[in-house]
């Protein structure tokens, strides 16, 4: 992952630097040594608003484009080997937390429904029987594919709750898939489709990609009129990244021109067809906000799954992370072969210190177009964010990537600054601090220069693998 050095935007930095869907990202884990053991880790942590992720690594292809931890082709053996070694896992977490309370769950991977309707069953079982989670009372996600949403699949994934579908699309246009070394067809697309709204899930997300290969602003229109066609309550805009380890070469300096043309474009084809942005990728429908009582600055994530990572205020840890195949087998191999007593421990991670917890949480409110809530910031850390990033956050209002609201009636707290807000400690009852349309697009830039220096330092010593 490239990586910006500086503070804010860099003048020099491109707009795409880097997905920040976690912080710190994976590549700054590093051996525990001593691995402390689960107990030891959540003691004292808060365990009555979590989030259960489960982690399947399988595929059934794998796209040019993919970085997950994923591999194709998993044997039947394999995958009831997999589902052994969950439920080891799940043990060991359990006798770690107590008495956990799950308000939301996702399964991710890979795809989930690799999975048969009898494994995904097996897995929902082994879950609900060893967590005490009741996945039916929560909002549950659960990723899919065009040729795995199956009938029968579906099916179970009703039946057991799920609220939410992803499908990964990424095109319509079937030669953009194949450029983007995802062999499917557009009919295969519809089918799967419609067999997801006649499984009448409450929420369908669509997943497409910009930036392929041959791809003009016509035929991204196109795919986007596809995609509304269906009536998605929600729609995720990805640019394509090329990684290190998967399956598609370098692109010219020009393609970020292009990428930003295309998002652009996006964007306001679906604000004008009544979507609201929730993020740069994510947009969705008016009232579709999801029900869960989970945040993502504050609360506590359980990853059950050799790709899931576990959060707690301190530590975020995983097990062993890589891309190139070979490398995945073998740490899949490894987790299906662990005793039970390697799941009460943690193995992978890292501790996070006062500022990374602070620009854990700024990162992840400023990516919102929601942004920051300063007084909740101020509750939380003891002073205003202006106290600890004073000269990040006037350096993106001087770009015109950060702005404030107008402070609550009545109140006389704003302040002044580049902000719009006071730059001292105190944030009183200033408004929330949002990035403007153009910070949004630039979220790929200013989410990886708020990184730490030492989380930078440990992503960079990161070897590909």
């Amino acid at each position: 992952m490239a990586m910006s050095t500086g503070s804010g935007a860099p003048a020099g930095a491109g707009p795409y630097q880097g997905y920040v869907y976690a912080y710190p990202h994976k590549t700054a884990y590093r051996p525990l040594d001593p691995r402390p053991s689960l107990a030891e880790v959540w003691a004292g942590e808060p365990t009555e608003r979590l989030f259960l992720y489960l982690h399947i690594p399988f595929c059934e292809m794998r796209c040019g484009f993919c970085n997950l931890f994923t591999r194709t082709g998993a044997p039947e053996e394999l995958v009831a080997a997999y589902l052994d070694a969950l439920e080891r896992q799940a043990g060991a977490v359990r006798d770690a937390l107590g008495d956990p309370r799950f308000t939301a769950a996702a399964v991710g991977g890979g795809t989930p429904t690799y999975l048969s309707a009898a494994e995904l069953t097996r897995m929902f079982d082994l879950t609900e029987r060893i967590t005490g989670a009741d996945l039916r009372a929560v909002p549950m996600s659960v990723e899919t594919s065009p040729a795995t949403a199956t009938a029968d699949r579906l099916a179970v994934l009703a039946e057991r709750g799920a609220t939410r579908v992803s499908i990964g699309v990424q095109s319509f246009v079937d030669a953009e898939t194949r450029a983007a070394v995802r062999p499917q067809r557009r009919r295969e697309v519809e089918t799967a489709l419609g067999r997801i709204r006649e499984a009448g899930f409450e929420t369908l997300n669509l997943d497409l990609i910009y930036g392929i290969d041959g791809q003009t602003e016509a035929s991204w229109r196109h795919s986007l009129d596809a995609a509304l066609a269906w009536k998605p309550e929600e729609i995720y805009l990805y640019p394509l990244y090329v990684r290190p380890l998967t399956g598609l070469g370098r692109r010219a300096r020009d393609w970020d021109d292009h990428r930003l043309t295309l998002y652009r474009q996006g964007r306001d084809h679906l604000l004008a067809a009544g979507y609201e942005q929730v993020s740069m990728r994510m947009f969705r429908l008016p009232g579709r906000a999801s029900p869960a009582e989970y945040t993502c600055q504050s609360d506590g994530m359980v990853g059950l799954g050799c790709g899931a990572r576990s959060y707690t205020s301190g530590l975020h840890y995983s097990y062993e992370y890589a891309v190139g195949a070979g490398q995945v087998r073998a740490i899949i191999d490894d987790y299906v072969r662990l005793a039970p007593g390697e799941f009460a421990v943690a193995n992978v991670g890292f501790r996070l210190d006062d500022d990374d917890r602070r620009r854990r949480h700024l990162i992840q409110s400023l990516l919102q177009a929601d942004g920051l809530d300063p007084v909740a910031y101020r509750d939380r850390f003891g002073a205003g964010p202006e106290a600890h990033f004073g000269a990040e956050l006037e350096r993106l209002a001087a770009r015109g990537l950060l702005e404030r609201d107008a402070p609550p009636p009545g109140d006389g707290s704003a302040g002044e600054g580049s902000a719009g807000g006071s730059t001292g400690g105190g944030s009183g009852g200033a408004g929330r601090l949002r990035l403007t349309a153009e910070g949004l697009a630039h979220s790929d830039a200013i989410g990886p220069a708020l990184f730490s220096g030492r989380v930078r330092a440990l992503m960079a010593g990161y070897e590909d693998r």
